[in-house]
């Protein structure tokens, strides 16, 4: 795979999506977890989705269970858990590894392209955030530590160009 575009998901409802759908907007993509100390980022993360989602800003969580065993669910529950608790209408896949062997090729590339902390090529924890520009490139990657709030800033650049 050469660019983000070549890459597909899994929905939380079982559907496959093309990143490519999400051509020419900007992306902000997150791993998740339900029952993580940062899982509150959830609300966060709606406030940014309906700021922004008209000017072109795409989210899309992707459920983690590998930090701590936080999201042993599967996907029907993941689904009714952040509606419920959050309201989450921003775009969720279904539950994917991010690290590891079998960590999902999306999130191989992104650790890749935006290596983190002294260039460790791993997610750390979840909550882990990158953001994409409308061209497609890495612009930035936040950790958990970083509320979704705090980009704003960014995003406004990023939607910007």
């Amino acid at each position: 795979m050469s660019t983000l575009y070549d890459f597909r998901y899994r929905a939380l409802n079982g559907e496959e999506r093309a990143l490519a759908e999400h051509r020419g907007k900007a992306l902000l993509i997150v791993n998740t977890a339900s029952r993580c100390g940062f899982t509150g980022q959830y609300a966060a993360l709606e406030a940014l989705h309906r700021r922004y989602q008209a000017q072109g800003l795409v989210i899309i969580g992707f459920p983690c269970n590998q930090f701590g065993r936080q999201e042993p669910d599967d996907a029907a529950a993941i689904g009714a858990f952040c509606r419920k608790n959050y309201g989450v209408g921003f775009a969720m896949a279904d539950k994917v590894d991010v690290n590891g062997p079998n960590a999902h090729p999306l999130w191989r590339y992104l650790c890749q392209q935006q290596p983190g902390l002294f260039g460790s090529a791993r997610i750390k924890w979840n909550f882990t955030k990158f953001l994409i520009g409308r061209d497609g490139r890495i612009a930035s990657r936040h950790a958990p530590l970083i509320g979704p709030e705090r980009l704003s800033g960014r995003i406004e650049t990023l939607l910007a160009e």
